[in-house]
Parts: C-alpha cells; sequence; structure tokens
C-alpha cells in the first residue's frame, strides 16, 4: 500500500474540481509528494461519480491509504466513494475540519468542493488531512484515541444486515471512556 507516511496520495476529479485538484496536484509534488492521477487530462473526464468510484476503488483494494477528491460541492464525489468498501470520506471546507476528519474520525478520502473553496484552502486543507493521522494532537486527552478508533472500527465492520435484525442496536458494541477534555483545547 502507498501511504501517506510516504508522501504517496491518489487524487481525481471531474469537469468542475479539474482546476482545484491540478492547483493542489501542484502543490503536493512541489513538496516532495508523489501523486497518482486517476484524471489527468481535462478532456472526456468522467462525471462526478464515475470519478468517486475510481478513487474509492483504490482505498478498497489498498493501492493507497489515502485519497483526495474533487467536484464542485464534494458531496457527489465522496457518496460515491463511500460506496467502496473500507472508504471513510469527508467533505470539508477549513482546515480544522481537514485535520479533525483525519485525527478524529480517521477518514481516508477528503473530497473538496472547487464551488467553495478556493485554491490556497485547499492547499492547506490537503496538507492538514495527508499530514496527519487519528489521534494526532489529542495525546493529552486521556481516551481520546480509543474512542474515536472504536468509532472507526465499527464503521468499518458494520453490518446493516445484522444491525436491522438486532432491532437496530449494535451487536457486540464497544465501550470507551472518554477523559474530560483539557483545557485550552482549541482545534
Amino acid at each position: 500500500m502507498r501511504s501517506a507516511k510516504d508522501k504517496h496520495v491518489v487524487v481525481g476529479a471531474d469537469f468542475a474540481g479539474f482546476s482545484l485538484k491540478e492547483s493542489v496536484k501542484r502543490h503536493l509534488e512541489d513538496r516532495g509528494w508523489t501523486v497518482a492521477d486517476l484524471t489527468p487530462e481535462k478532456e472526456n473526464l468522467p462525471m462526478y461519480h464515475r470519478v468517486g468510484f475510481l478513487l474509492g476503488a483504490q482505498l478498497a483494494e489498498r493501492e493507497f491509504e489515502r485519497a483526495l477528491a474533487f467536484c464542485g460541492s464534494g458531496m457527489g464525489i465522496h457518496i460515491a466513494a463511500s460506496k467502496c468498501p473500507h472508504v471513510h470520506a469527508a467533505v470539508c471546507e477549513s482546515v480544522a475540519t481537514a485535520r479533525r476528519a483525519s485525527t478524529a474520525n480517521g477518514a481516508n478520502l477528503l473530497a473538496i468542493g472547487a464551488f467553495f473553496t478556493g485554491h490556497r484552502l485547499a492547499q492547506a486543507m490537503a496538507d492538514a488531512f495527508l499530514e496527519n493521522a487519528l489521534g494526532d494532537g489529542y495525546e493529552e486527552w486521556d481516551g481520546f484515541y480509543e474512542y474515536h478508533k472504536l468509532g472507526f472500527d465499527e464503521c468499518e465492520d458494520f453490518d446493516y444486515g445484522a444491525f436491522k435484525a438486532n432491532g437496530f442496536r449494535l451487536t457486540n458494541a464497544g465501550e470507551v471512556n472518554l477523559g474530560p477534555e483539557p483545557r485550552g483545547l482549541a482545534f
């Protein structure tokens, strides 16, 4: 698997997100990232959901650890990618939420909407998303990693049929004690 730790990422865009994807791609390459681009040419780009499926497949097949997706709003490409197993996608519009998608939710795909996000902001969001991992920055918050890791694992292993059969309750739901929020935590 090509990992973020080793500075590898896969990207893709539809027609609406293409220009923003190109800007973020150049930024990452300038910072030493190896960027695999599933949509390198503007002509004949797939529709947003088909790009989402392609990106999601890269994560589902464990080819890449992280992906960046670009469309008009970020919503459609995110929904499509989320149809693939093992995809934990986030739509973000700020650096703080992009960082939090990694650190609290273990997201592996960041979707950014080109209609709402400027180039420099998207570059900073990509950095925040790619340069952080589950639990980073919350080392002083007792139980933070364990709490969010349980959430990640239960999402990863979610079986809707079993959930429905059990009266819409999780079977074998885990428990984690999240300590009090540390004073001054502001990110």
